[in-house]
């Protein structure tokens, strides 16, 4: 989206990239401090319930389209284990870590994938929220059942925690839809200034 609203103003590449930088930091940032207020609130538990990284990750896609989407998907847990293992807690945890990076990279990308689309009718955000939904956690499930006989996380826990994070994954994807549509009235109403 934010290149469709950038080339319609006819913005140059250094304009487009301190845009999508900025843009990228924003949400990373946003998908390290909403988990933070999550498990403040709520608990440890919170995060598996509520998903609160999901929903920054899939706004920046729909907003940067596939390879930034992915880049902030795989880098947010990334940070966010980095920043909260200063306090003593890293979050994620480490085992999980590997899976969230390339499950949130998923999402990212393929919400990415709807950006141009989203600029042009932004009917087309819920679709990209619920198939990033749906690509994202079938990828974290596949991985950890490659995985399960070397790592902590197994199918069988992935599964769990799948279940447990649907109706937390289904609010994000509102919010997500809701949120990327009112940004992207806002960015063309402001192409036709």
């Amino acid at each position: 989206m934010i290149d469709c609203a950038l080339n319609a103003k006819n913005a140059g590449a250094k304009l487009k990239l301190t845009v999508k930088s900025i843009v990228s930091l924003g949400v990373v940032a946003l998908a390290v401090i909403l988990p933070q207020i999550f498990h403040a609130v709520l608990g440890a538990a919170g995060g598996v319930r509520w998903l609160p990284m999901y929903l920054p990750v899939m706004i920046g896609g729909c907003l940067l389209g596939v390879s930034w989407g992915a880049g902030v998907g795989a880098l947010s847990p990334l940070i966010s284990f980095a920043f909260t293992a200063l306090f003593g807690n890293a979050m994620p945890a480490a085992a999980r870590l590997p899976y969230m990076m390339a499950e949130l990279a998923v999402f990212g990308a393929v919400c990415g994938l709807f950006a141009r689309r989203i600029y042009l009718n932004s009917l087309f955000v819920l679709p990209a929220v619920l198939l990033s939904a749906v690509v994202g956690r079938a990828a974290f499930l596949t991985l950890a059942a490659i995985f399960q006989s070397v790592s902590t996380v197994t199918a069988a826990s992935a599964w769990a925690q799948i279940r447990a994070g649907l109706v937390g994954l289904s609010m994000q994807c509102a919010v997500a839809a809701l949120t990327v549509a009112v940004i992207a009235v806002a960015l063309k109403k402001n192409d036709r200034t």
